[in-house]
């Protein structure tokens, strides 16, 4: 959509007369208009339209904006925008708002970067409606600068709700701020809105988006999915919180309450310019504070990854996977008898072979059945084969359940169990598009969980080994979660064709050395196995 497309005393669809452009950007424009059947001013924000799917026609969608944006508006009145209606007109999606008072955030960066207190303002303010559109289950899935207005006490009005989910492609316009699953072409969920967020706080701090406009959508989609990040250098003390939300692997972006966290942190004046490391380990109190309140995992909207010293630690992949975690705890070394100094043992190195002795087979169907796995006197009471629908199956310690599932994008899940009032976790993930060499995969994770722990720690070196005849890689380190040590062990393993899955399991790492928890562990490598979908 080029300046050409629309001009002032233009007629949109008949009724709606353009007065003044107010911005453009790639795929979108804003203008003030009149309506002239009712001869009340409007906003008009138009988007280009792409190729819709064939059983949404443009009545359809229109119905679909005025659903969703109607829906927004009464749970946030203050920050969406009231649609009065939404027309195609020359291959232009036009939605018809009453009159904005606010500038449009995009013309406020053509006019240079903003100060990280006011972005932080500005950003805390979009994360109000981000949140209840998530806590509904809808997803905006198309921010930009263009759907931001910004009123002159700081606070903003979002628009757009609706466009997403009746075109063929997953983004009509924005490429820039598009997520990379979005340039995959998965669906976009409430990860892509956090992808946005932090596309627009980098934004307003730098001066321009994480992946500048490459022309063609389609090149600029390709930069979002293929080429790393520039780091942010004007953002101070909003950088961990931009760097947390643009983690490509939507599993790793930080999670709702701990973003929030940091932006009052900073418009409470709380900053004193600490180093990002400084601050890390404030987001995971934040973090440990919304669980404890039960908020954390309240709704699909924030059962993500959490960024430091949270549970959740992020997936071990460049793009999609091989990790997480579960609740405070830590791990013992694979498969095998840790020291009680914390490293691990000459004799931990795991093998395939060691690995598999005494597994059962996989029951056929149903979530859990009674496994032979614990007949040798687990403290736990024994075990029980759960076979899971994601596609795989594995013995749990008995009265373990599902506590969390996720899954990112299509053939990319994580599941946690565990049980009330027993601190380990195991938590199983699988993705895809992974590197060729497991020990590397561990390797690139580590950054990200110096970032996420303070006081982190590897124990031992990352290991390769044989689990189940593939080609696999363990790792085991050491954290502080609330005052409590725990130990972390991780083994991931490709199963071919780029797709691999990880076993993550955690436990205080002071129970680390226990019979009980070695067994559990034991049982569970042996246990594991991929399934046919």
């Amino acid at each position: 959509m080029d300046q050409g497309q629309v001009s002032t005393r233009e007629l949109i669809a008949g009724r709606y007369r353009t007065l003044e452009v107010v911005h453009q950007e790639e795929g979108r424009t804003v203008a003030l208009a009149e309506d002239l059947e009712f001869g009340r001013p409007v906003t008009l924000v138009g988007s280009r339209l792409a190729l819709l799917r064939p059983e949404a026609g443009a009545r359809r969608t229109v119905t679909r904006i005025l659903r969703e944006s109607e829906a927004m508006q009464l749970l946030c009145p203050a920050g969406v925008a009231t649609v009065l209606d939404a027309v195609e007109d020359n291959g232009v999606l036009w939605t018809v708002t009453e009159r904005i008072e606010g500038t449009p955030l995009g013309e406020l960066l053509a006019r240079g970067p903003l100060n990280y207190v006011r972005a932080a303002r500005i950003g805390l303010g979009i994360l109000d409606v981000l949140e209840a559109a998530h806590r509904r289950g809808v997803t905006h899935g198309d921010l930009s600068p263009g759907q931001v207005f910004v009123r002159e006490d700081g606070s903003v009005v979002v628009t757009g709700f609706g466009l997403i989910g009746a075109s063929v492609t997953q983004r009509i316009s924005a490429p820039s701020y598009a997520a990379p699953e979005q340039a995959r072409g998965s669906t976009a969920g409430p990860e892509a809105d956090q992808w946005a967020l932090g596309a627009l706080l980098y934004a307003m701090t730098e001066g321009r988006p994480p992946f500048k406009d490459r022309g063609p959508a389609e090149a600029t989609l390709r930069a979002v999915d293929r080429l790393p990040l520039r780091s942010p250098v004007n953002a101070g003390p909003l950088a961990p919180a931009v760097t947390g939300l643009l983690r490509r692997d939507a599993l790793e972006r930080v999670p709702e309450p701990v973003v929030r966290a940091s932006l009052m942190r900073i418009l409470n004046d709380d900053v004193e310019t600490p180093a990002p490391q400084t601050l890390t380990p404030r987001f995971g109190s934040a973090w440990l504070v919304a669980h404890r309140a039960g908020r954390v995992w309240s709704s699909p909207a924030v059962r993500r990854s959490v960024l430091a010293g949270a549970v959740l630690v992020v997936a071990a992949s460049s793009v999609a996977v091989l990790v997480t975690a579960g609740r405070p705890g830590g791990t013992p070394s694979a498969g095998a008898q840790p020291s009680r100094s914390g490293a691990p043992s000459a004799s931990a190195a795991p093998t395939g072979d060691s690995a598999d002795r005494g597994t059962s087979p996989p029951a056929t169907g149903g979530t859990a059945t009674p496994s032979p796995s614990g007949a040798s006197g687990d403290a736990n009471g024994g075990f029980n084969r759960l076979v899971a629908p994601e596609g795989f199956s594995v013995d749990l310690p008995r009265g373990w359940k599902r506590l969390r599932t996720y899954q990112a994008a299509q053939d990319t899940y994580r599941v946690t169990f565990g049980a009330s009032g027993d601190p380990r976790t195991l938590t199983v993930t699988e993705g895809v598009r992974l590197g060729q060499d497991p020990v590397a995969v561990w390797r690139d994770l580590e950054p990200s969980l110096r970032s996420a722990y303070g006081d982190y720690a590897r124990v031992g070196t990352i290991r390769a080994v044989t689990y189940q005849g593939y080609q696999g890689a363990d790792m085991v380190w050491l954290s502080t979660v609330d005052g409590v040590r725990v130990r972390t062990f991780g083994r991931g393993f490709l199963t071919g064709g780029g797709r691999g899955f990880s076993l993550r399991w955690t436990t205080p790492a002071a129970d680390a050395d226990s019979a009980a928890d070695r067994q559990a562990l034991d049982v569970i490598l042996r246990s594991f196995r991929p399934t046919e979908r």
